[in-house]
């Protein structure tokens, strides 16, 4: 299906829309005009403004720290160290292995060394350069294969340099075949690239705690390892949503939160803390850069016999999410490919490089570059098409992937590469003269026309959706229902992140779909409710929408029962439909309002998904995902094999999306993360050379913009696991991982060059 137009009524409509539609977000209107309020815009009488000191160096001990400088800087309010740290000076996603303020050593470049407060921000930045840091400059570990290895290296963690390590053995390792293709693969480092940079406000509370108002993921997260670095009761540390302007993963760890709160508790007053451009790339983690090494064996018709597959994923200076990296690498680490035999290894390690975590695709975009690499490679060496080796492999439900999960769920692996194959091809630009502004170089005028050549690509992903590994995912909600103003009006609240995926309009479409009302009112998000888990893994549609169906249903079913002692007859085969109670034969019961009267309904519900199972240690086995969704890309290039410039002309897209709530929200985040596909492929990477960022700005970091995404075509399956809420499946992170493979394999089809790393850039093409 692809998203229906909107009419010009539609476009008016802010109180409409059930599941299955596309009521326009409440949001938009503000965020279009420039008058949302983001957490960079929160202001509070008589503030102060936060400041960080960070290290130069991406290993060093620190010799001497002397603050009494910057305090007697008029203006400064605070200078903090590690010393002043209430609680815990360390914290972390999975492991506590993250000083709040360094102690005796940074581990990379960028570590917060010593924050300030100051009546102006300028005074703040100032006061940082007073601050005397002597430092003893030691040696990086910068090269993440070797680290995973050596011990001659320096240990940079107590139990030394490896975070994970994780192997999978299905069927017979060492199962030998007709036709072997081997590879190496490398991926570079890519940023979130959020446009709205760190930032949050402190307040110091009466009660000795503190309200904190944030751009964030997961606010209960933050709220755990802030109120133990802090050294204050949960209860005491109060978090509030504000508006997020993007997220992508990078802001699943904590950057400004305790630092904030610190000297908001000392000053007793409240703080502000705004990280600029610079500063942001230094203050949240970055994609896992990773080195990959392949084999692949078919017989010669074309079956996979086995894969054979290490992987190495640098994590930098502290573990962040590697350890899940290294889970979600190996278990997907073939693709969506029946594959009988497999070894699979991981090591996720630390180094001197940027610490790196959470990113859209987390774990299985590194993979799905080299596996999706390999099946070119391999179609090539069988004389076969490309999509129609994929097709011949790709696995089904029934299908057992290489942890021996059975997929109890549709997988129409074969069907989404059907669909981007048959898609129209776009016309060839070879008219006299050619339309330069269509050419690689655009209207730069570097070429018209000689030297281009097409390239047509395939990639294909899986990736799992939710958490993982046994751990309990769930989410809560709180729904109320009550009569306003003569009208019943249902209020939903969780604290799930709306990060820009459209998460307040799907809760507020659950409710009226489920309560039959249409207004409904979505309260802030914050630590009030119980945990909703994290914005990331494509989670939050399945689990915090199933926590709002299930409070929706609650309430419901005691309108049903009011309804049954007040009208004395049975509640069975009450629906609430257009703010009425109507029977089961379409009896309109009562009017809602008059029902309820002054009565307030209010329930909260939790909703946990199918448990998942700890893989075995030694083969990888188990259960370990809950489910998976998959997408399809074919990319179209032009490629100027003199210059080396790309121009990706079309990129379409096949995705199964079990039920598309929201039909436009679905097509708007698969163009949105194949926009962060193509980004990889081409142009984004962090330069990072002896430990160090060489590009940290958006001059130097480049992103694509609306003049590099090509025309797309979308379209989207909806076969329901039967297992989720309204058979949903995650969608946001699929796009992002096939997008990239798609858009390489067109350049090497273009040129024949085997182009190893990501992102390809001109001097790999041209060889220069």
């Amino acid at each position: 299906m692809s998203a229906p137009a909107r009419s010009p009524q539609d476009l008016t409509d802010t109180v409409s829309g059930g599941i299955g539609e596309s009521p326009l977000r409440p949001d938009g209107t503000l965020k279009v005009r420039g008058e949302f309020a983001y957490s960079s815009d929160l202001w509070h009488e008589n503030m102060l403004w936060g400041a960080t000191l960070r290290s130069p160096h991406p290993h060093a001990r620190i010799v001497r720290l002397d603050v009494s400088p910057a305090l007697a800087r008029p203006g400064v309010y605070a200078v903090l160290t590690h010393s002043d740290v209430p609680g815990d000076n360390v914290y972390g996603l999975k492991y506590q292995d993250t000083p709040v303020l360094a102690e005796d050593r940074v581990r990379y470049q960028g570590e917060p060394v010593a924050i300030i407060a100051a009546d102006h921000p300028e005074t703040a930045r100032q006061a940082l350069k007073d601050v005397v840091v002597e430092y003893e400059v030691l040696e990086p570990v910068t090269d993440a294969e070797r680290a995973a290895h050596d011990d001659t290296l320096p240990k940079l963690h107590e139990g030394g340099n490896l975070v994970r390590y994780q192997r999978i053995l299905r069927g017979d390792p060492d199962a030998t075949a007709d036709v072997v293709v081997t590879g190496t693969y490398e991926i570079g480092m890519q940023d979130q690239a959020f446009l709205g940079p760190e930032s949050g406000l402190a307040v110091p509370a009466e009660d000795g705690g503190v309200d904190l108002y944030l751009a964030t993921q997961w606010l209960h997260v933050d709220q755990r390892q802030t109120a133990k670095a802090l050294g204050l009761p949960l209860e005491k540390v109060r978090l509030t949503l504000s508006g997020v302007g993007g997220a992508f993963g990078g802001r699943e760890d904590l950057s400004m939160q305790i630092h904030s709160c610190m000297l908001a508790l000392r000053t007793g007053r409240p703080v502000k803390m705004v990280y600029n451009r610079e500063e942001s790339f230094f203050g949240h983690v970055h994609r896992h850069p990773a080195k990959m090494y392949y084999e692949h064996g078919a017989t010669r018709d074309g079956d996979l016999v086995y894969v054979r597959a290490k992987l190495y994923f640098d994590g930098g200076a502290y573990a962040s999410k590697t350890p899940v990296v290294v889970g979600n690498g190996t278990t997907l680490g073939v693709g969506p490919y029946n594959v009988p035999n497999a070894r699979i290894e991981g090591w996720g390690v630390y180094t001197n490089n940027p610490t790196c975590g959470a990113m859209r695709g987390l774990g299985a975009v590194q993979p799905t570059y080299a596996y999706e690499s390999q099946m070119d490679k391999l179609a090539a060496a069988l004389g076969m098409d490309p999509a129609e080796l994929r097709i011949r492999n790709a696995m089904s439900e029934g299908s057992v992937n290489v942890t021996g999960q059975v997929i109890d769920f549709p997988a129409p692996v074969a069907e989404l590469v059907r669909r981007v194959r048959d898609m129209p091809l776009p016309p060839e630009n070879r008219t006299a003269p050619a339309d330069i502004r269509e050419l690689p170089g655009g209207a730069s005028n570097t070429t018209h026309g000689e030297g281009v050549v097409r390239g047509v690509g395939y990639g294909v992903t899986i990736k799992n959706i939710s958490y993982a590994e046994g751990l309990d995912d769930y989410s809560t909600a709180r729904v109320r229902l009550q009569v306003i103003g003569g009208e019943p009006v249902a209020m939903v609240h969780t604290a799930a992140a709306e990060v820009g995926q459209g998460l307040v309009t799907l809760q507020q479409q659950i409710a009226r779909t489920e309560l039959g009302v249409p207004r409904v009112s979505v309260h802030p998000a914050d630590t009030s409710v119980g945990d909703a888990g994290s914005s990331s893994a494509s989670r939050q549609t399945y689990v915090t929408g199933g926590a709002v169906r299930n409070a929706c249903r609650a309430v419901a079913d005691e309108v049903y029962a009011l309804a049954a002692r007040r009208l004395g007859r049975s509640a069975d085969g009450l629906t609430l439909a257009g703010g009425k109670v109507v029977a089961a034969d379409g009896e309109v019961v009562a009017e809602l309002a008059d029902l309820l009267g002054d009565e307030v309904i209010e329930r909260t519900r939790e909703y946990h998904h199918r448990q998942t199972h700890p893989l075995d240690p030694e083969t990888g086995q188990g259960d370990a995902h809950v489910q998976y969704g998959f997408s399809a890309h074919r990319a179209v290039v032009d490629v100027d094999v003199e210059l080396g410039l790309v121009k990706v002309v079309q990129l379409d897209c096949a995705q199964d999306v079990g039920k598309a709530m929201n039909p436009d929200a679905v097509v708007a985040q698969i163009h949105g993360g194949s926009a962060q596909g193509l980004g990889l492929a081409v142009m984004e990477e962090i330069q990072v050379a002896d430990g160090k960022v060489r590009n940290p700005s958006f001059t130097d970091y480049l992103i694509p913009t609306i003049l590099d995404m090509p025309p797309m075509r979308v379209d989207i399956l909806e076969e329901a696991d039967p297992h989720a809420p309204y058979g949903v499946r995650g969608v946001g992170e699929p796009p992002t991982i096939s997008a990239t493979p798609a858009i390489a394999n067109a350049i090497r089809a273009a040129t024949g060059l085997e182009l190893p790393r990501v992102p390809i850039r001109p001097e790999h093409i041209t060889g220069t």
